[in-house]
Order: structure tokens, then sequence, then C-alpha cells
């Protein structure tokens, strides 16, 4: 199951958790109401099944897959800063974890940084125009599949750019739920 909570302000080592002191953890069902988050565990033995059924519901039709460790990936320490830039996309960012672990960190209602353990399994959901970063943790790898609506579309707008209509449709759908 996903681990998540919010951050401390320590700027050190980002691949470290960062608990706050003590520890304030996030359940998935906040995660989903006060950032927009999905997550999903898949079974990595029955892939096809599970995942085929999340892919047509959701309409994704794009697929690739992603290596981020020192061997796999060119211009690795450039990647890795780039990743941990606050930004935002415009469409979802969907990742499924297939082996290693990360760190995917989105900022709740509140601006707190929230922290999310993805291990193999997870299938995390970003929605569109939500601000968030990754980092890879102390182990230095992950492989994961991305996942995309039509053609892959992969361009980090670094905050500020709270005037893009992704931005403002992210924060009214976050209104509307925090309403309910």
């Amino acid at each position: 199951m996903v681990s998540a909570w919010l951050m401390d302000n320590d700027s050190g080592d980002q691949r470290l958790e960062h608990h706050r002191s003590p520890p304030v953890f996030v359940s998935l069902d906040d995660l989903s109401k006060t950032a927009g988050v999905e997550y999903f565990k898949v079974n990595l033995e029955s892939l096809d099944t599970e995942l085929e059924d999340i892919k047509r519901k959701r309409g994704y039709s794009y697929e690739d897959e992603i290596n981020i460790s020192r061997d796999h990936l060119p211009n690795y320490e450039e990647k890795l800063k780039i990743f941990f830039q606050e930004h935002l996309h415009t469409d979802e960012e969907i990742r499924l974890v297939l082996e290693g672990s990360g760190y995917f960190d989105v900022r709740d209602h509140e601006e707190n940084w929230v922290r999310i353990l993805v291990t193999p399994g997870d299938l995390l959901i970003l929605p569109a125009g939500i601000y968030h970063r990754f980092t890879l943790d102390t182990n230095n790898f992950i492989r994961a599949k991305r996942y995309f609506v039509g053609e892959p579309v992969w361009t980090p707008h670094n905050r500020p750019c709270d005037e893009m209509e992704c931005r403002k449709n992210y924060l009214e759908s976050m209104k509307k739920k925090m309403e309910e």
C-alpha cells in the first residue's frame, strides 16, 4: 500500500524521506480529496487483466517505459534536477512502477508538500494542473510505465504558471471537491 506524508522543510538530500517531527501521514482518501491524486495497486503478475481495464476506462492509448538510473538514463544528473523542479503538465501524469522506488511530491490545497512513496505495483495518476515534482529515493533506481491519452505530451511548465487553463481548471475542481 502506498505511503504519503507531509514533508519537512529541510533542503538537504532530496532522496531522503523528509518526515516532519512528529510524522504526519496522509491517507489515500485525503490525497484524493485535497490534491486530486488517484492511486491503484496493480498486481504485476496479472498486469494485462487489471491494467487493460483501467486503460480502457480512462482512454490511455499510448504507453512507453522509463528507466531512471545512472546506467540507463542519458544526462542522469541533469534529468534528476529537471524532474525535481516544481512544475505542472497540461495532461494527467500516469506512472506504473515496475521495479525500484521513488517519490512524487505534490502540493495539497494548503500548499504543503505531500511526499508519496511509490514502489512496484503502484499506479499513480496526477491530475493535469497539479504542481508536483519527482525524485529517486536512496536506491537510485526506478523503472516505470508511462501512459498517455493520445500522442504523448510530456512538457513540464515550471512554477509559476497559475494563469494556464489547466491550472485554473485544477483549482476549480479541487474547490468543488473540498465543498462536497
